[in-house]
């Protein structure tokens, strides 16, 4: 009697412990989608190897795709006043890739000045005046101020050769003269500009009738 209680107690258990295991585990909750509606799954890459190559392909490189092409530089002058050559800048800029100006000093010849030195006083210069005088020589001017004063003037020429002529004349008639190129300096302008290589651009066709401008080429800005 005994023994056949102990084996329905042990079943009663198994039998506890099998309903527990089926009925009494809470149930399995299932995962969330791994994306939102709509949007397609991501992929490793190694789940899909990239295609061939043909055998000539070759990677591209800035070396090979691309060669960079220099604009072509000039400078255009000299300009003598400020004010000309901004106009002609306004008239060029629509036409070229790049503009700007530079400014120089640049020595310009005012001609040929003959002349008498310095006499050691006012009346010394005036003696000479009338010596001039006396030898039928009448074109000529005393300075009287300045740091030429007492010097006698006896003309400004714009070409050598009629300023050697007077001087020859001067020296036959026995006066010392001498002649002196007038040199002033000025400032200078010049216009620089780029434009593509292989351009047909001519400044020309936007500054007509300036003849006293020239172009050169330079390097590029």
């Amino acid at each position: 009697m005994f023994i056949r209680l102990v084996f329905l107690l042990l079943f009663a258990l198994n039998l506890g412990a099998a309903a527990w295991l089926l009925f009494g585990r809470p149930p399995v909750q299932p995962l969330p989608p791994v994306t939102d509606p709509g949007v397609p799954a991501l992929q490793l890459l190694t789940q899909h190897p990239h295609p061939a190559l043909p055998a000539d392909a070759t990677p591209a490189t800035a070396s090979t795709s691309t060669r960079v092409l220099r604009d072509v530089c000039h400078t255009l002058g000299p300009f003598t006043t400020n004010v000309d050559m901004r106009a002609a800048m306004q008239s060029l800029s629509p036409h070229v890739a790049r503009i700007q100006y530079h400014q120089e000093s640049v020595n310009r010849s005012r001609g040929f000045w003959v002349y008498l030195p310095a006499a050691a006083s006012r009346e010394a210069a005036l003696s000479e005046a009338r010596q001039l005088e006396a030898k039928g020589i009448r074109e000529y001017y005393v300075v009287t101020a300045g740091d030429q004063q007492n010097m006698i003037s006896l003309g400004l020429f714009s070409d050598e050769a009629n300023a050697q002529k007077r001087l020859a004349e001067l020296k036959q008639a026995g006066f010392a003269a001498k002649v002196e190129q007038r040199i002033d300096t000025e400032s200078a302008y010049w216009i620089d500009f780029a434009v593509p290589p292989g351009s047909t651009f001519a400044w020309t066709a936007w500054l007509p009738g300036r003849s006293d401008l020239a172009a050169k080429p330079i390097d590029c800005f």
